[in-house]
């Protein structure tokens, strides 16, 4: 599909406004055509991920300095950082020991600064004056599109970092997905009966609503679930936790009963989420063994949690043999408690107060960080992945503190309070539950499906590497080898590198492209990539370094090819083939 182009958008595509605009460009009309949008609208705001080298790593250093060698490269509307990997003032008392890490991320802000974005170093922009927060915009932080989407008037889809970096140098988005009124319907009713208050409640409750989802569920733009029972008005944090622990797993809307109006739904589930489920969660999560360093703010602290965290600390002082205290907050966020004294308080109490960075984001020294206790699922989902691979326990803002007090240390095997009492930390880990061998294909497979537009003619002969299981890249590929890295998942253990990755769509962090870039600049990469639907994921480093592409067959190439087959994929005149040459065994 041809997407008409207004005379701006054709000179960016033909290169007379620099080679960053270009590929930006390029980049869109790949990303329109693979979600069969029909045009490009203007955006009021962008926010871009990829800040930190723990997770942007080399493919983003690399990437930015090759954007901009291109004088021209300038975003086009107004454009906020994501949060850093270090609060470069107190590197030092993060006791980070990566090296050359702090000059990394220096280098990656004032990459990006170049080219005119506003260096926030923030995951919560909601939270900033001056941000826009309405209209059509393209937001790469997932805890910030769930929030803008479900309370405030914008509307974004779930952008890669690098498809935000491409509508934020252009000024234009696609128009499909979230964009579209049409799609932003629930698809999934969760019924609460628990009583929530404690943010940390509503935590643990989004994060509970990804990981029921089912292979059987049809919801291409991820869970979008309206939640009833909750109580009538949410404050500001109880919502911001809700959502950053939803958006763990692709959760890019969600709907609350009785706030706001509700679209017509198209549900296909409903799930209960009662007290029994909510103790069983705390019980699993609670610390199994000693803690080494107790993290809150991720997002990063808003004022109000701020103030929660203080009046727990006044007039106190934390205990010397328990671990350490780390909050982290926006410099905005920072500033103002500054100014109303709350930041003195926390530091009175030996707690440390990070600004511009996070704590899923920090290169911890894991000869001492060991156990991280927080009471964030984002966090915990974040720092126990292949970023950090740190064992992570969750627990009510007042027992962290609490924690870090050393009122509360028994956590032995016998030390879980919770129902049931099951931790996982410091356990063997629980084998994945068997899965049916899928029958092994014979004969021919032949399939026919779409390719990038900006992409040329190419044939690829190949391994084939299958899983019917999404892939979470950020944390969960090595970087440097492309192994699936996630117990539990069908393909843990196995690599991709050089070999025809076939599989439905990535998931998780907006970041997850720059892993593909790493790969590539590495020698690592796939072949080519194989995706059922459009994938913001792989599409957008495909896309920029042409490493070939295929979606949308109109075979089951998932279940008609076995992992090994000898496959061929081949795109002329526009139309990519994907053909079983060779079967396995």
């Amino acid at each position: 599909m041809i997407i008409p182009l207004n005379a701006e958008q054709q000179a960016m595509l033909d290169g007379r406004y620099g080679l960053a605009k270009q590929m930006g460009m390029r980049l869109l009309l790949d990303m329109a055509a693979a979600a069969g949008a029909t045009e490009l609208i203007p955006i009021q705001s962008a926010h871009l991920s990829g800040v930190s080298p723990l997770t942007g790593g080399l493919g983003l250093r690399q990437f930015l300095a090759k954007l901009t060698d291109d004088p021209q490269a300038q975003v086009a509307v107004p454009t906020t950082l994501n949060a850093a990997g270090c609060d470069e003032a107190q590197f030092d008392a993060m006791r980070i020991v990566v090296p050359h890490f702090k000059e990394h991320n220096h280098e990656i802000v004032d990459l990006y600064t170049r080219m005119g974005v506003r260096p926030i170093q923030s995951c919560t922009p909601y939270e900033w004056e001056g941000v826009v927060t309405e209209g059509a915009a393209a937001w790469a932080e997932s805890n910030a599109i769930a929030f803008g989407n479900a309370y405030c008037d914008l509307k974004t889809n779930r952008e890669s970092g690098l498809s935000a970096l491409a509508c934020a140098l252009t000024g234009y988005t696609p128009k499909y997905g979230l964009l579209d009124e049409e799609n932003r319907r629930p698809n999934l009713w969760v019924r609460v009966t628990a009583v929530l208050d404690d943010p940390t409640d509503f935590s643990i409750l989004g994060d509970w609503i990804g990981k029921q989802r089912q292979a059987s569920w049809q919801m291409p733009l991820g869970p979008i679930p309206l939640i009833t029972g909750l109580p009538a008005d949410l404050d500001h944090e109880q919502k911001k936790a809700l959502t950053a622990a939803a958006a763990n797993y692709g959760c890019a809307l969600l709907y609350i009963e009785g706030q706001g109006k509700v679209p017509p739904s198209d549900f296909q589930a409903d799930i209960l989420f009662d007290e029994a489920a909510l103790a069983q969660r705390y019980a699993a999560l609670r610390p199994q063994t000693a803690v080494s360093l107790i993290t809150i703010g991720c997002p990063q602290a808003s004022i109000g949690e701020l103030r929660a965290t203080a009046a727990l600390l006044k007039n106190k002082t934390l205990s010397q043999d328990a671990p350490p205290l780390w909050l982290f907050t926006s410099a905005q966020n920072k500033a103002i408690a500054e100014k109303t004294g709350l930041a003195a308080i926390i530091r009175a109490s030996g707690a440390l107060l990070l600004e511009n960075t996070c704590p899923e984001v920090v290169p911890y020294d894991q000869t001492w960080v060991k156990h991280v206790l927080t009471n964030s699922m984002k966090a915990e989902h974040y720092i126990k992945s292949g970023l950090n691979g740190i064992p992570t326990s969750v627990m009510k803002l007042a027992d962290c503190v609490a924690t870090a007090m050393g009122e509360i240390a028994d956590f032995g095997e016998q030390g879980s309070r919770g129902a049931g009492g099951q931790g996982r930390i410091n356990r063997p880990p629980t084998p994945p539950r068997p899965r049916a061998a899928a029958p092994h294909q014979t004969g021919a497979f032949t399939a026919t499906g779409h390719g990038l537009p900006s992409q040329e003619d190419f044939t690829i002969t190949g391994e084939a590497f299958v899983t019917d299981t999404p892939i979470t890249l950020l944390g969960f590929v090595n970087r440097e080898t492309a192994v699936i890295e996630e117990p539990g998942h069908p393909a843990n253990g196995q690599s991709m590198a050089g070999k025809i990755a076939i599989f439905p769509k990535g998931s998780g962090s907006t970041v997850a492209p720059y892993v593909l870039l790493e790969l590539f600049y590495r020698g690592k990469a796939p072949l080519a990539i194989v995706n059922t639907a459009i994938d913001q994921q792989s599409a957008p480093a495909c896309s920029l370094e042409g490493i070939p592409y295929a979606y949308g067959f109109d075979g089951d190439v998932i279940g008609q090819i076995n992992p090994g087959d000898t496959v061929m994929v081949k795109r002329a005149a526009g139309q990519v083939t994907i053909q079983v040459t060779k079967r396995a065994g």
